[in-house]
């Protein structure tokens, strides 16, 4: 084996979508890199997501600032990976059911403007004239011209083999049992099958972030959220541009929306015809099965929206785990008292918005280059306090 694969400059623990970025992105930089999984490549909560890749749905601030970087880099990545990730960029609608939403939605298009993010307001027959399939009782439409959609799958996979081009070495079936050190500094990680060295050594475990961070005395504040999907039969084209509901939205605002008509829901085609419905949010601890109740709701508020998805046969369900935190932040940065190790893990929902500038980021960081965005907001020492949000 090569030397450098073996002792390499930084290992990554973790083989999802952020992982898989920040592989990439140290590659390009030619650092000697090497990234386990205890699994296979978007085996967790990266090959159980929908593609939303919007800005909409992100907090004012930092959040969003960090969203709208990370689209901009989807189509220079879409086009050097080595993978066709099924990029597209037809824009997003937030679809509005109600005029209740109406109102928070309205007020939601101007608070975008100001942030800089161009939000246009549509009536209900505008929204329809952009996607005809939606009901005609649909009361209006948030859109966003610049947003779009990819692949989870084929973008983690398109990552990770792009990091092997560029020289990185990408272990699968290797589970992390351990971090080595000595005297307040990383030394490597040890496997159930072998130890590896490597002075820098990054937790990009996902909802597993925790189990890897107890690994030294480190509590992290992630909890797995499961999000459960219902997937249709392959159709013909019918649909151009991700959906979302604007309850998931307007929720985020008034209180009293959430308690009455529940969660949003999320539809999107994907590009092989079938339809990805999805989803729950539930906190069920590890649990990634299925629920009749849960999946019943995910069809009921979708088929509310596109009456013609009830013509179409239901072919599969499954759930994923979202990395949730207290105040919706992902965790970037080094871990105190522990030199040489980082934390990327967090993103709940957003890890494939913000994969392009979470490996970026996390990559600028590592090899002390100077930084597209300040992570002070991200680090983990604002938990330090205690919990700083909410379950929502």
């Amino acid at each position: 084996m090569n030397p450098s694969r073996q002792h390499p400059d930084v290992i990554v623990i973790g083989g999802g979508v952020i992982g898989s970025s920040i592989a990439y992105h140290l590659a390009r930089q030619k650092v000697s890199v090497l990234l386990l999984e205890m699994g296979g490549l978007a085996s967790g909560s990266s090959g159980a997501c929908d593609g939303f890749v919007t800005l909409q749905s992100k907090k004012p601030g930092i959040h969003l600032e960090l969203a709208f970087a990370s689209l901009e880099l989807y189509p220079a990545l879409a086009a050097e990976l080595p993978l066709d990730i099924e990029f597209e960029q037809n824009g997003c609608l937030v679809v509005i059911e109600g005029q209740r939403e109406l109102e928070v939605m309205r007020d939601f298009a101007r608070r975008r403007s100001r942030n800089g993010i161009e939000v246009r307001l549509l009536d209900g027959q505008q929204a329809r004239e952009l996607e005809p399939v939606l009901a005609d009782d649909i009361c209006g439409a948030t859109f966003n011209e610049k947003e779009g959609q990819v692949n989870p799958i084929k973008l983690t996979l398109g990552l990770a083999r792009g990091a092997e081009q560029l020289g990185a070495c990408i272990k699968t079936g290797q589970e992390v049992v351990g971090l080595l050190g000595k005297s307040g500094k990383v030394l490597g990680v040890k496997t159930k099958t072998a130890e590896y060295r490597a002075a820098k050594v990054v937790n990009a475990g996902g909802v597993l972030a925790p189990s890897i961070g107890r690994m030294s005395w480190l509590e992290l504040p992630i909890k797995p959220r499961r999000g459960q999907l219902l997937v249709t039969e392959a159709v013909e084209p019918q649909l151009t541009r991700a959906l979302l509901s604007s309850r998931y939205i307007a929720a985020k605002f008034d209180p009293e929306i959430a308690a009455q008509s529940g969660g949003g829901c999320a539809i999107e085609q994907t590009a092989s015809g079938n339809f990805l419905l999805g989803s729950t949010r539930e906190f069920v601890g590890y649990d990634r099965g299925t629920s009749l109740q849960g999946l019943k709701t995910i069809a009921d508020r979708t088929s509310q929206i596109i009456p013609r998805l009830k013509e179409f046969k239901v072919i599969r369900s499954f759930a994923g785990l979202r990395p949730y935190t207290p105040d919706g932040l992902p965790i970037l940065g080094p871990v105190p008292g522990l030199e040489g190790l980082y934390i990327s893990a967090g993103h709940e929902g957003d890890g494939i918005a913000l994969a392009p500038i979470t490996g970026r980021l996390m990559a600028q960081l590592i090899t002390q280059s100077e930084l597209d965005f300040p992570l002070d907001a991200f680090n983990i020492e604002r938990f330090a306090a205690g919990d700083s949000g909410r379950e929502s």
